[in-house]
C-alpha cells in the first residue's frame, strides 16, 4: 500500500515564540517545492498559536508535544485536545519516552490521551520503544507488544484510521546512537504484524510507522530506505531548518 511519508519535528523545550516563528518561516520557504511528503513540526505550547499563523496553508502542518485527556476542569497547567485543535494543531505526539520517564506517564494514561485526541479529530502519534537494558535482555518485542496493546486498548480500526506509530528506541534518543538497519527493519515488520493481529490487515497496511532516535541528514537515507519505515520523528536535527530539510528531501 502506498503510504505518504511523514517527517515530524519534535522541538521539545527549545525556542521562544519569536525563535519558533523564525524557524517555521525558514522551513516553509525551504519546503515550498516538496511533494509527496507530509511535514510536521511540534513547537512548545506557548509558540503553537504563533507558528500556526506561519504554517497555515503551507506544506508544513502543526503538531503538539503532549495533551491532557480531560476536556476541561481544575487541572492546573494542562491543555486539552480541543484547545490544541482550536489553535490549529493537526497532530499530537503522545507517550514520548521523555514523558514516560520524567513525568510518570503510563500505558493507561497514554491510552486516555489517544482517545481524547481522536475524539476531537487530532491525529495521534503514539511513541513506543525499549530501553537499553530491555534490548540487552531481549525484551524488545514484549515491551512493544504491551505499549501498543495497552496504549490502544478499547479502540477499533475505524477510530485508529489516522494513527501514526513512532518507534523510538530509548537508548538512541539524543545519544547519537542509531539502531542498525537490520534491527529497524525487524522491529517495523513486527509492529505491522502486531497491528494486523490486534486490529485488521487494513489498519496494518495504512498505518505509518516512523523511526525516531538520533535521525540526522547523515543517516536519513539509509533509515528511510528500509521497508516499512514511513518517515521519521526527528528531535535535535529538526531545530535547524537546513538540517531538517535535508532529512525531508530523502523522502521527496
Amino acid at each position: 500500500m502506498n503510504r505518504t511519508p511523514l517527517i515530524a519535528g519534535n522541538w521539545k523545550m527549545y525556542k521562544t515564540g519569536p525563535e519558533a516563528v523564525e524557524s517555521a518561516k525558514e522551513l516553509v520557504l525551504l519546503c515550498a517545492d516538496i511533494q509527496d511528503v507530509e511535514i510536521m513540526i511540534a513547537p512548545t505550547f506557548l509558540a503553537i498559536s504563533q507558528v500556526s499563523k506561519v504554517v497555515k496553508g503551507t506544506r508544513v502542518t502543526l503538531g503538539a508535544q503532549n495533551l491532557y485527556f480531560e476536556k476541561e476542569g481544575a487541572f492546573t497547567g494542562e491543555i486539552s485536545a480541543e484547545m490544541l485543535r482550536d489553535a490549529g494543531v493537526e497532530y499530537a505526539i503522545i507517550g514520548h519516552s521523555e514523558r514516560r520517564q520524567f513525568f510518570g506517564e503510563t500505558d493507561t494514561s497514554i491510552c486516555r490521551k489517544i482517545k481524547a485526541a481522536i475524539e476531537v479529530g487530532l491525529k495521534p502519534i503514539l511513541c513506543i520503544g525499549e530501553s537499553e537494558s530491555q534490548r540487552d535482555e531481549e525484551k524488545t518485542f514484549s515491551v512493544l507488544d504491551k505499549q501498543v496493546s495497552d496504549g490502544l486498548k478499547g479502540l477499533g480500526s475505524d477510530e485508529l484510521s489516522q494513527l501514526v506509530l513512532a518507534y523510538e528506541p530509548i537508548w538512541a534518543i539524543g545519544t547519537g546512537k542509531t539502531a542498525g538497519v537490520g534491527q529497524v527493519r525487524q522491529v517495523h515488520q513486527y509492529l505491522r504484524s502486531l497491528l494486523e493481529n490486534l486490529f485488521s490487515s487494513n489498519l496494518s497496511d495504512q498505518t505509518r510507522i516512523l523511526y525516531g532516535g538520533s535521525v540526522k541528514p547523515e543517516n536519513a537515507k539509509a533509515l528511510m530506505g528500509i521497508e516499512d519505515v514511513d518517515g521519521a520523528l526527528v528531535g535535535g536535527a529538526s531545530l535547524d531548518a537546513n538540517k531538517f530539510i535535508n532529512i525531508i528531501k530523502y523522502n521527496s
